[in-house]
């Protein structure tokens, strides 16, 4: 079996290209990159289209190629376990029917199959992982890149067997066939390596080793991405740490924000700051506690069972130096729940057991006041969240006072451990309130708020099936905001028009309600909601202490006119821009205006992204500037409406004053109100200098047409004059408004650019207009364009 998979790839690119299955050629590209650089939100628009496009056309080899792909991603970056090991077996029986097992993925979905086992519970599946990837090694050439990979996975079923001295020598003893083939070693398979390394306390190899790979990697031509980098430097970090060079390690480990990201990188990041807490150079607080208690409560959610108990104990050990009571014994109790998951238990279970009796060592805090005056005590006090779950569960544990009070501590101890990072712990606290006092309402909101925060649909279903006997509104209400939670936005909208039948007077279900219009795209319904919703609220700033969530919230008026713009009714968003103190420059009609620069987030075709300037002409309207292309259905001139929440936070004031300087206020595209009609043709070839393109751009702008320049200073062309030599290239876009023809517009380009050193080529644009193509390909092959 020696087919070369990107070989392969680019076969199948070409193929459904020339066919004109055009989105499923450039998702064969596109998806790997997504899936192993994190790109989540664009792989998970991807890749459902991608893989119906390969079933409908009768191509099980892509299948199975776009299936692995996303399960490396699910795998991976996203550390997912007995969440998608259906899938994982599934994907692995598919690959290898008769129909799909010549595929060159098929081998890779092994991996998958072994990696999946391992998130689950990888020393449980040590035996299954080493025999069938084993088994795969045995059948595959050194020379294919599979061989490195499955090598590494191999490795890391003998480590989690507490086999690193075993795993180093298979390793080593991969590397040399792979060369000995003809195969080049990846860097991945060296940073395995260095892992290894560390395992077997080899802190100064494992940098030398990494130093030479990246040495090595960079004089085969090849530069280190963003995911070689952040590695590099996390592998590094750790073994500094470890040998006591704490400065150097906090100086490489990427910052909190990159593990929030990329959630691979989590284990390898608490391992490092648990050795330089240690060493006393991180500090321990209840933030670092919270973070590490998320991240552990994400592993539980999606079944990654193993790294889960791993991590908890890395933060149970680290609450314990904090002296948190409350939370060490709560990450107890998670663990002890998971031990049930794990198929084998040796060595982690007397772990979890000495962190409880450590916890229960703990001293027990002293009430400060009696247990019915302990809430407001805490709020008054601004008493730290650790402290307070600490005094909370003395609280309830000691007080015999009336059911209402303890519920209360319940609530607010519940509030707490949500705080702290621990949403399933507040929820089982809870729901054994609730068998107690099921009546409370306060209890039954925050324990729907802490579920749908956890994302615990089956706890979603219990508490509405719980409510709805004797409330029936609540239970829609929990359904409505778990289905928001979710985009079902249909159903939200459906159930917070039941409540509505039931209670005209709610508010909050209003806003729902408008928010899921409003997603919908229904935005003469959401405006209704909120102008019934300002009809029955009380003014703002006129509601007293007692009734101040009855009030109108500024976020409602700007809803209003956002919904009302969309609808053009420009008297609502005049009237209701006067409550807001904002000032027009005419009295009445539509408001087009020139704000400031903003950016507007747009949907591409394809689901992703695209962030792109524009100028703000009213409160909740943009005027496009870019001329784009068919990968967007906006265009130059297009008068689109955003939603009014700023996507970023604008820098903080001690910022660098450029940064504050270039920051522009990023808003979320809604609609598209008014269409200019630009249509895109695109202009390729040399640059002619900075003063000649300025007259260029300045021309087209006269004549109504719309130029944007897509490429920069790194764009090269070939000089035919000159054998090896380049020349500097524009690659624009060019908009024709729809008031000129495809002719008119290659007429007036030749008028403009005929004298030009260096031709421009613009082929669809000479179709388009039935001019002579031969020109613009003649171009185009001489310039290497």
């Amino acid at each position: 079996m020696t087919t070369d998979i990107w070989a392969w790839v680019r076969d199948a690119h070409r193929q459904l290209a020339e066919a004109g299955h055009h989105r499923l050629a450039d998702a064969i590209v596109e998806l790997p990159g997504h899936a192993t650089e994190g790109r989540n939100d664009q792989l998970d628009a991807l890749h459902p289209e991608a893989v119906a496009a390969a079933r409908a056309l009768g191509l099980p080899w892509v299948e199975v190629y776009l299936r692995h792909w996303r399960m490396q991603n699910l795998l991976n970056k996203r550390q997912q376990g007995e969440a998608v090991l259906p899938e994982a077996i599934d994907l692995l029986e598919f690959a290898h029917r008769e129909e799909t097992a010549g595929c060159p993925q098929s081998v890779c979905v092994v991996q998958d199959f072994a990696i999946c086992h391992a998130r689950v519970d990888g020393p449980g599946y040590v035996a299954e992982r080493l025999e069938v990837v084993g088994e795969t090694l045995d059948r595959i050439e050194p020379a294919r890149a599979c061989y490195d990979c499955l090598s590494r996975e191999y490795s890391d079923a003998l480590e989690d067997d507490g086999r690193a001295a075993e795993a180093l020598d298979h390793l080593d003893t991969a590397a040399n066939r792979m060369r000995a083939a003809g195969q080049q070693v990846s860097l991945r398979f060296h940073q395995a390596r260095a892992g290894t390394l560390h395992l077997l306390g080899r802190y100064d190899e494992v940098l030398e080793l990494l130093d030479t790979a990246e040495r090595a990697e960079q004089a085969q031509g090849n530069q280190l991405d963003e995911r070689d980098r952040r590695w590099g430097a996390a592998l590094r970090a750790r073994s500094l740490a470890a040998l006591g060079r704490t400065e150097e390690a906090i100086a490489l480990l990427p910052d909190r924000t990159e593990a929030e990201r990329h959630a691979d990188l989590r284990a390898t990041w608490t391992q490092t700051v648990e050795l330089l807490v240690t060493a006393g150079a991180w500090e321990n607080d209840a933030e670092l506690g919270a973070v590490l208690a998320g991240w552990a409560g994400y592993l539980d959610g999606v079944g990654a069972h193993r790294p889960c108990v791993d991590l908890l104990l890395a933060a149970g050990r680290l609450a314990l130096a904090r002296g948190a009571r409350t939370v060490a014994l709560t990450l107890a109790a998670t663990g002890e729940r998971k031990l049930t998951s794990l198929r084998r238990t040796d060595g982690v279970s007397e772990e979890v057991a000495a962190l409880r009796a450590a916890a229960e060592a703990l001293p027990e805090p002293e009430l400060p006041v009696p247990p019915g005056e302990l809430e407001a005590h805490l709020a008054q006090a601004g008493v730290p969240y650790e402290t307070a779950a600490d005094l909370l569960s003395v609280a309830l544990d000691r007080y015999r006072g009336e059911q209402a009070g303890a519920t209360g501590l319940a609530v607010l101890l519940a509030t707490v451990l949500g705080g702290l990072g621990h949403d399933r712990a507040a929820a089982d606290l809870l729901w054994q309130r609730l068998d107690a006092d099921p009546g409370d309402r306060e209890l039954t909101g925050t324990l729907g708020e802490v579920l749908i925060e956890a994302g615990d649909a089956e706890g979603v279903r219990r508490l509405a099936d719980r409510l709805s006997a004797d409330a029936p509104a609540d239970g829609h209400w929990i359904r409505a905001r778990w289905a928001a939670a979710e985009g079902r936005w249909a159903e939200a909208l459906e159930r917070c028009r039941t409540i509505l039948a039931l209670d005209d007077e709610v508010l909050n279900t209003r806003r729902l309600a408008a928010r899921a219009a409003t997603e919908l795209g229904e935005h003469a319904t959401a405006q209704r909601f909120y102008q019934e919703l300002l009809e029955r609220a009380l003014p703002v700033d006129a509601a007293p202490a007692e009734e101040v969530h009855r009030q109108v919230q500024e976020p409602d008026l700007w809803h209003l006119i956002t919904a009302a713009t969309a609808n053009r009714d420009w008297a609502v968003v005049r009237s209701t821009g006067a409550l807001l103190d904002l000032e027009f420059d005419e009295p009445e009609g539509p408001v087009d205006e020139e704000w400031q620069l903003v950016t507007v987030r747009a949907t591409r075709t394809n689901g992703t992204t695209a962030d792109l300037p524009a100028v703000r002409t009213g409160p909740a309207t943009a005027r496009i500037l870019p001329v784009l292309g068919e990968d967007l259905t906006l265009n130059h001139g297009d008068v689109v409406v955003f939603a009014p929440a700023l996507l970023e936070h604008p820098p903080a004031e001690d910022a660098p004053e450029e940064e504050r300087r270039r920051w522009r206020p990023v808003f979320r595209q809604l609609t598209l109100l008014d269409p200019a009609g630009y249509t895109t043709y695109w202009i390729d070839g040399g640059w002619p200098g900075d003063d000649t393109w300025a007259a260029l751009r300045e021309r087209l702008q006269e004549a109504g047409y719309a130029v944007w320049a897509y490429s920069g200073d790194q764009y090269r062309i070939t000089d035919p004059a000159a054998d090896e030599e380049t020349l500097p290239g524009i690659y624009a876009a060019v908009g024709v408004p729809p008031t000129a023809s495809a002719a008119e517009a290659d007429a007036l380009l030749h008028r403009l650019t005929g004298d030009w050193p260096h031709p421009l080529a613009w082929s669809a644009l000479a179709e388009a207009a039935g001019a002579d193509v031969a020109r613009h390909e003649e171009i185009v092959e001489r310039y290497g364009l």
